[in-house]
């Protein structure tokens, strides 16, 4: 939910400390999940660079799981205010903590691309990907990128027809 809603949250809001506060309003206030993320704002906001960060944020979650939900969640959230709108640095920061690597690269990315929208991605993370996935998917491998968004507007445009 947490992050369901800050995805969801990043087509229309371009503050990432906002898409957080949207994100964090998903779930129990007093649940641990939403403590930790908290946290690992704080930790964020007063970070110099990439590695304090991270040290600072596995120093506070050593007690999970690398794979545990709320130590990757607090660097998700971590990644999206230290980036400070910055592609590059929100995921490259997120990468960093070692953790989940994969899914948190994956999730930093979604939010900012979002939030920023496609035109403002760096060419550097999209010129190599050739407009092209391969999804292993029968009928849809390969597939291009930009077909994916097309359909994927498509049926926006179906569910909301006044939009």
């Amino acid at each position: 939910m947490f992050v369901a809603a800050m995805i969801a949250a990043a087509f229309s809001e371009r503050n990432p400390e906002r898409i957080v506060e949207i994100g964090l309003s998903e779930i129990p206030a007093t649940s641990r999940l939403a403590k930790d993320v908290r946290e690992a704002v704080a930790i964020a906001r007063s970070s110099k660079d990439q590695v304090e960060l991270v040290d600072r944020i596995w120093e506070a979650f050593k007690h999970y799981n690398p794979v545990h939900t709320n130590n990757n969640a607090a660097l998700v959230a971590a990644s999206l205010i230290f980036g400070q709108g910055d592609f590059e640095k929100a995921i490259t920061t997120s990468v960093l903590g070692g953790w989940d690597t994969d899914c948190n690269g994956a999730t930093v990315g979604s939010i900012m691309g979002a939030m920023l929208g496609a035109e403002a991605i760096p060419s550097s993370w999209t010129t190599p990907l050739n407009d092209t996935l391969y999804a292993e998917i029968n009928g849809f491998h390969p597939i291009p990128i930009s077909e994916c968004a097309t359909r994927s507007y498509e049926v926006f445009k179906k569910l909301n027809p006044n939009e």
